[in-house]
């Protein structure tokens, strides 16, 4: 029988979820080349490649059979080819902001392991999807909110999450989307850079993030009265700051996020909390025109009482710090520290830190590729992230376990 790919699930499966990759009908102990590729919203291809060498029976099963030394990775990898995924162009980021059409993966079977593809033995189709049926995708535009909502399949009310993103602004939902797939309703909220949002804020007000809240807490499909969390980057700052002077936050999960307030002042009320300040003469800049931006911020836990903090120690909510050891753009795991040596200081014990070896600023769900290197949204300058891939790979599944398992503890408890 002539060579031929098999997936599990066969057609389709969710991005994050892992997926069975095997070949059929080689050679006993035949070499090959697995290539595998995706094509973002922008058209720009991000691929990877594995040497492996099939079994007796002429199949090759990623799930029993290790890669050789050659390719993007080597040994017992079931989900290399995904993980390992990296642009063709150098920086690019993938682009996913249609959550409703899926990224198609191509994979093809090359004989050999030359340092040129040989020839095409066989190739196979699958598409890694952000829906699964029946989770609704709502546009959200009350008041002066403007998001999407996700609501699961199934019986309401459901535990409800807003997930908010880095500074880059703009609306971006696929993360949204794969929670609403294990049975949360998600609000991604867009907070500037979109639609009739501003476009470049002045300052930001808190009670816009109060607005979400209570839509969320007032919606007939949300389970009251608690509600999640989600931030990554700026996105947990904020998510940080509302636990701390909103009500009915219940957990909070900040990926890699500052606990003072940075880039924008926040306002709420009659306070304002001003930015940290940094200092860009601090950066290092390398061969490859990439700045190091590890040291520009100024250290607010050396000052007492410094004016840009957040006031953690008022949170009441359970907290989830996620950190990468190797985040090269802010010291989240140093400002998880210490933002948790204030609240055991108020006698809490409130908080938990998850801190990843070989973890960079980029923290996306399983399968994402990994980005080293990218744009400072202030700085405008190509910055270094930090980050290791196998290692971030392996963290992007760990933490997002972990944060599902955390909003089901705290968010469904009777």
């Amino acid at each position: 029988t002539a060579p031929a790919v098999r997936f599990s699930p066969a057609a389709r499966s969710l991005f994050d979820e892992p997926l069975g990759i095997a070949v059929q009908g080689l050679r006993p102990r035949q070499p090959v080349t697995l290539r595998a590729s995706v094509r973002d919203e922008a058209g720009e291809r991000f691929e990877a490649s594995a040497r492996y060498e099939a079994e007796e029976s002429g199949e090759l099963d990623l799930g029993r059979s290790p890669a050789l030394p050659g390719g993007s990775f080597c040994g017992l990898e079931p989900m290399g080819l995904l993980w390992a995924l990296q642009p063709q162009k150098p920086f690019w980021c993938m682009v996913k902001r249609d959550v409703q059409t899926p990224l198609r993966l191509l994979l093809e079977v090359f004989e050999g392991h030359g340092p040129l593809p040989g020839r095409l033995l066989a190739q196979g189709q699958h598409e890694r999807i952000f829906l699964r049926d029946g989770v609704q995708r709502v546009p959200v535009r009350e008041g002066r909110i403007r998001g999407t909502l996700f609501l699961p399949p199934g019986e309401a009310p459901f535990p409800g999450i807003i997930d908010i993103h880095g500074l880059e602004g703009g609306l971006l939902e696929y993360r949204a989307s794969l929670l609403a797939n294990y049975g949360f309703a998600t609000l991604a909220l867009a907070y500037y850079h979109y639609e009739d949002l501003p476009q470049k804020p002045a300052e930001l007000h808190l009670e816009y993030f109060e607005e979400a809240v209570n839509y969320m807490l007032q919606h007939p499909q949300v389970r009251r009265p608690r509600l999640g969390l989600l931030g990554y980057s700026k996105g947990g700052e904020l998510c940080l700051a509302m636990a701390a002077f909103l009500k009915n936050i219940t957990a909070v999960a900040s990926i890699n996020g500052p606990v003072t307030i940075t880039a924008i002042p926040l306002c709420y009320k009659d306070k304002t909390i001003p930015p940290l300040s940094w200092h860009e003469e601090r950066a290092t800049v390398n061969q490859s025109n990439i700045y190091d931006c590890s040291d520009i911020l100024d250290d607010p836990f050396q000052v007492p009482d410094h004016q840009s903090r957040i006031p953690v120690e008022n949170i009441e909510a359970k907290l989830l710090f996620i950190t990468g050891q190797d985040d090269n753009l802010i010291k989240s795991e140093y400002f998880a520290i210490e933002a948790c040596k204030r609240l055991q200081a108020q006698g809490k014990n409130n908080f938990q830190i998850l801190s990843y070896p070989g973890t960079g600023h980029c923290f996306d769900p399983p399968f994402f590729p990994l980005n080293t290197v990218g744009r400072h949204p202030v700085l405008l300058k190509r910055v270094f992230l930090g980050g290791e891939l196998k290692a971030y790979s392996k963290a992007q599944v760990q933490a997002w376990l972990e944060i599902q398992a955390f909003f089901n503890k705290y968010l469904n408890e009777k």
